[in-house]
This record gives C-alpha cells, sequence and structure tokens, in this order.
C-alpha cells in the first residue's frame, strides 16, 4: 500500500511517504512558507522511492482544526493532486494525528491533543486508542478557553499540542493531567497524518477529491465530512 500525507497546519510544513512498511519524509519549521515547500517536498520523496503520484494508492492531508491559512493550502494541494491522478483522499483531524504523535513518542493511549487557537482559546479533543490508532473520542472536537476543557476519563492520560505550550497551567488544572505527561512542543507531523490515512485507506474510508474539505471548526466555517478520520461517528 502506497500513501503520501501532508500537513501544514502550523509553523511546520511535513510530507511523508508511506509504501508497505516502509516510512520516509521531509519536515521543516517554516513559517508562512508551507506553499512554496509542500510541493517541492513532495516531488523529493516520490523521486526518492522512484514512484509517480499514479502509482499511490491514496493520499492523506491534515484537515484541520488549525491555522485557517495552513489547512487551506493542505486541502487545495490535496485536492489538486488527488483531482489530477484520481487517488482517493483521506482528511485527517489534526488533533487526532497529535495523539498518533504521542503513542508514537510515549506509548500513550488516552491524550488531551490541544492546538492554539488564538483569541484565548483552544482546539482540543479527548483522543484514546482505537484498533491500533488514536481517535477522537465522544466528547468530539471543540474550541473554547482551556479552563473549560473536561477533566481526564480515566488516569495516566497525556498531553500534547501547541495549546499546552499557551495554556499549560489552566488545561493541567482542569484535565488534570501532571506535567511530566505533556509533548508541549510536538507538532503536527505528516508521519502521524500518514499513519491515521493508511488505516483508513484500508478500511476503504476515503472520500473524492471534491469531497475533501478542510475543518475549521469556529465560526462553522467548513462542514465536517463524514470520513474524516479521527472522529467519533456523530458529529459534535
Amino acid at each position: 500500500m502506497k500513501l503520501l500525507a501532508l500537513d501544514t497546519t502550523e509553523d511546520s510544513c511535513s510530507v511523508a511517504l508511506c509504501v508497505d512498511d516502509e516510512m520516509r519524509w521531509r519536515f521543516e519549521l517554516a513559517p508562512r512558507r508551507h506553499s512554496e515547500l509542500i510541493l517541492p517536498m513532495m516531488e523529493s520523496l516520490l523521486a526518492e522511492a522512484q514512484l509517480s503520484v499514479q502509482a499511490l494508492d491514496g493520499l492523506a492531508f491534515s484537515r484541520g482544526p488549525g491555522s485557517f491559512t495552513g489547512i487551506r493550502i493542505a486541502t487545495g494541494v490535496a485536492q489538486g493532486v488527488a483531482l489530477g491522478a484520481d487517488l482517493p483522499v483521506v482528511p485527517v483531524s489534526t488533533l487526532a494525528a497529535l495523539a498518533q504523535a504521542a503513542l508514537r513518542e510515549q506509548g500513550a493511549v488516552r491524550v488531551l491533543s490541544a492546538l492554539d487557537a488564538r483569541m484565548g482559546e483552544i482546539y482540543w479533543a479527548w483522543c484514546e486508542l482505537d484498533d491500533g490508532v488514536m481517535r477522537i473520542g465522544e466528547s468530539g472536537e471543540r474550541v473554547g478557553p482551556a479552563k473549560a476543557v473536561p477533566a481526564a476519563p480515566a488516569e495516566h492520560a497525556w498531553g500534547a499540542g501547541s495549546g499546552w505550550a499557551s495554556y499549560a497551567g489552566d488545561l493541567a488544572a482542569a484535565s488534570g493531567i501532571d506535567g511530566s505527561h505533556v509533548l508541549a512542543e510536538q507538532p503536527v507531523h505528516a508521519r502521524d497524518v500518514a499513519s491515521l490515512g493508511l488505516a483508513a485507506l484500508l478500511k476503504g474510508n476515503t472520500v473524492s477529491a471534491e469531497a475533501a474539505l478542510p475543518v475549521y471548526i469556529r465560526d462553522n466555517v467548513a462542514a465536517k465530512p463524514r470520513s474524516s478520520v479521527g472522529r467519533p461517528a456523530h458529529s459534535s
């Protein structure tokens, strides 16, 4: 199975290529350079693996929540590439991807993912391990003050994401997560988008290029696609 994954959620830009059991990636911390870097990163990875876009089985991208500009870039590139190569697409939750990184780095099976949403708020979701990958829990994806986040549903939870860097005190007090179990500097990474995307691709949980939409959460700017990876079956 061959899948390409993209992320431009925050300040970093990354692309990952999964070919069977092998994962390779490009990652760069490059604020405001996403549109400049994303296509060369893709081309470099494909050339390294001696693959064409048409040889892929699918494409995954981080569909939000996160930076409005960043999400639009990833969505636009994913739609364009998938449409041109007639590829199925997996829109992946950025919050689930953060939780997947915590699973990869620390073996965490219960994670409060949080991204700084500016204006005194965070995008957040409780995520749990399900069938080998991290999924958004029953509370869904939310936006609001860090102090309003509900407490951990069980012990041994972890925190991950830029929301923890900005609102560590409020999040720790609200969730009950110990500071030693927080990955505040963990960025969304295309390799974790790829892991979630591959799991969905293997189950046939994909959408067409035209239906690959961003998810902003705030102000209901865009609707949530039903097949977006990392969400509960119902929309919140």
